[in-house]
């Protein structure tokens, strides 16, 4: 029986609202819904008077308007970016314009998978570069509250979450999300370092997430061991295809998402190729050539 995921949808939130969401962590939420950001790109502020902002969001004016609005009297000395997706990483220009802080992250699109020499195709945030580069396990402070870096590669190459310490609350960007699971797309994304990352989640003290998009998750280790159990079911339903002689990625895709609308498909496309990448590293899958989405496969 496949793995039930107990997705959280609820949300109760007013666009351009400022909310306390929990002790020292309040939330804005950007008015860009879409069947991928799910109500809206959720940016946080941690502390009070000297603050840190969290994911920007968009480059929509009116939602840095309405948190600094939300904020009056208060100072921003950091903006964090989880990762260059373009509902992420581009409001820190503006906010950065209006406020002076400097921008932290792990770094600029694709960094975690340059250092490797893979190229990435362009489709993020290529204009971000951060004014300071974050490593694992780097702690920053400010008025009243430290947050430690968390790096978690694979939904992007260089997503990074943060725990505020004080809390042990986990800021997760979409590496774990609670109304969905992760788009993860090579090349930039990868299911071996994005699985990897989960496992390292487990390892961890945090109380509780606060992903980017959608509800907090109160109780984080089943919700990650269960995100763990879903991706490895991903990977023998295409083993199931290839053994029935379901060889291309285009044609597993209706089978494997059977109950998604076709609308969906392409990026659904995008996520088995990154088990098909996995599977091939692990030699469970064999192709002629690169694996990619047009390719052919066969049992390894």
């Amino acid at each position: 029986m496949a793995m039930k995921i107990p997705f959280r949808r609820k949300l109760d939130f007013t666009y351009g609202e400022v909310a306390q969401v929990a002790p020292g962590i309040r939330r804005i939420i950007a008015e860009n819904p879409s069947p991928f950001t799910f109500y809206g790109t959720g940016t946080y502020i941690v502390g009070r008077g000297e603050v840190a902002v969290i994911d920007p969001g968009p480059a929509d004016a009116a939602h840095i308007d309405r948190l600094l609005d939300g904020i009056a009297g208060e100072t921003v000395s950091h903006i964090f970016v989880t990762h260059t997706h373009m509902d992420h990483s581009p409001g820190s220009r503006l906010l950065q314009e209006r406020t002076g802080a400097k921008t932290y992250a792990y770094g600029p699109h694709g960094a975690g998978k340059l250092e490797q020499g893979v190229p990435v195709e362009e489709g993020g945030d290529m204009a971000f570069q951060p004014d300071q580069l974050l490593g694992d396990g780097e702690i920053l402070q400010g008025g009243g509250w430290s947050l430690e870096c968390v790096y978690t590669p694979g939904h992007t190459s260089n997503h990074m979450c943060y725990q505020l310490r004080e809390r042990k609350a986990l800021f997760t960007g979409d590496h774990v999300m609670g109304w969905s699971t992760s788009i993860v797309s090579p090349p930039d994304g990868d299911m071996a370092a994005y699985i990897a990352s989960l496992e390292k989640l487990l390892l961890r003290d945090d109380l509780v997430y606060w992903p980017t998009h959608g509800p907090s998750i109160e109780d984080p280790k089943p919700y990650v061991r269960a995100f763990i159990t879903h991706r490895q079911e991903r990977q023998e339903q295409v083993l199931v295809c290839v053994r029935q002689g379901v060889r291309r990625i285009e044609d597993m895709v209706p089978q494997i998402y059977a109950e998604l609308p076709e609308f969906m498909y392409p990026a659904a496309a995008r996520s088995v190729l990154a088990s098909v990448v996995h599977l091939v590293e692990l030699g469970r899958l064999r192709t002629d050539g690169e694996a990619q989405l047009a390719a052919r496969y066969w049992l390894g």
